[in-house]
């Protein structure tokens, strides 16, 4: 009998040999907004990664981009933040930190988790439910807290410079913000363990292009500590924890590992596929973020397929370990889309249908 996807999701984290390879496209508001019903027929052609799928569901000429993703507009979030963003669909920046001067601590509060989320209410007894019923389907079931959760949020929440200068000099009062932090996870992540989701998402973007934004060993000093406890009580429940982070991170690994990551979301060319065999093939579960900076949005289809074959023949193995991942953006074109989807589609299940035993 085959595997529902929920098991395949779970056998593959843990290296308990699935039957295929977990797929996923993610596109954003701002390529629906530029390729509209091109992309739409391109959907339609891909059942496998896209299952009931109908055109025509959307209104391009009246959708919001949502909060902080609206071209011209500063937002102010739950925290206090100022987002401004210059493209329609695309998540802007903070441009105005709340605690930019420390003296701002004496009156400022961070929001209540349980009531409002970082741009909006929350409606807990809604999720509740939902999870209640996707577990009744037997469906995978997972939870998460915002992108951006404890080091971006820092950075949010002093502006970049004064939170380099606050490590750097080991400020005191840093440690009392992250300690808040952590507090306010802790409680998102505590409904999560008491609804009893197979897996828990944390995402970040903690690199640039080259290296990580701070040192391992600043890295270890400031927020290690945090994600061990946040971690912690997901390891307790026996639940799956995956991380995200954009840039290169390869001198992270180590500390993802100390504090508990099963699944780590690296970007490919960025950090490098023969680095991430070499050095963390088999240590975690590779969610591997497929590029988008120069293949996928610019490349030939021949070139999309290659990249798509090499990093399931130097990632995969029949005992799992891999799930791949591509974030759709401008100027990506629609045939390039194709491209993609038509090549996860063909190498999905080359570990297992005879292709990979050779």
């Amino acid at each position: 009998m085959a595997l529902s996807n929920r098991e395949n999701t779970i056998r593959n984290a843990r290296f308990q040999t699935p039957e295929w390879t977990p797929m996923h496209v993610a596109i954003s508001g701002a390529s629906w907004n530029q390729l509209r019903h091109e992309l739409e027929d391109v959907l339609v052609r891909h059942p496998i990664l896209f299952p009931g799928f109908g055109k025509g569901k959307r209104d391009y000429d009246n959708w919001d981009p949502g909060p902080a993703h609206r071209a011209g507009e500063a937002f102010t979030d739950s925290w206090g933040c100022v987002w401004e963003a210059a493209i329609d669909g695309l998540e802007g920046v903070v441009t105005r930190h709340p605690l930019a001067d420390w003296d701002a601590m004496e009156t400022w509060e961070p929001p209540d988790p349980l009531v409002t989320g970082d741009r909006g209410p929350v409606d807990w007894a809604a999720t509740r439910t939902a999870v209640a019923a996707a577990k009744e389907r037997g469906e995978l079931t997972s939870g998460g807290v915002p992108h951006g959760f404890l080091f971006m949020r820092l950075t949010y929440l002093r502006g970049f410079e004064n939170l380099m200068l606050d490590m750097a000099t080991e400020d005191p009062r840093l440690q009392g913000l992250i300690d808040i932090l952590v507090e306010h996870n802790m409680r998102i992540i505590g409904q999560y363990v008491d609804m009893g989701v197979d897996l828990m998402e944390l995402g970040e973007d903690l690199g640039t292009q080259t290296a990580s934004i701070i040192s391992p060993a600043m890295f270890r000093k400031w927020i290690t500590p945090a994600y061990e406890k946040l971690i912690a009580p997901c390891a307790e429940a026996g639940m799956l924890v995956a991380l995200h982070s954009d840039g290169h991170i390869m001198g992270l690994m180590d500390e993802f590992c100390l504090a508990g990551v099963n699944i780590i979301n690296p970007q490919d060319l960025c950090n490098g596929v023969d680095n991430l065999a070499r050095e963390i093939k088999g240590r975690f579960c590779i969610r591997l973020d497929i590029d988008r900076q120069t293949v996928v949005p610019f490349g030939t289809a021949a070139e999309i397929r290659d990249l798509i074959e090499y990093e399931v023949r130097t990632l995969g193995s029949p005992e799992g370990g891999l799930e791949m991942i591509c974030g759709i953006y401008p100027p990506t074109p629609a045939e390039n889309v194709d491209a993609l989807l038509s090549a996860m589609e063909e190498f999905r299940t080359y570990w297992w249908d005879g292709r990979g035993s050779g």
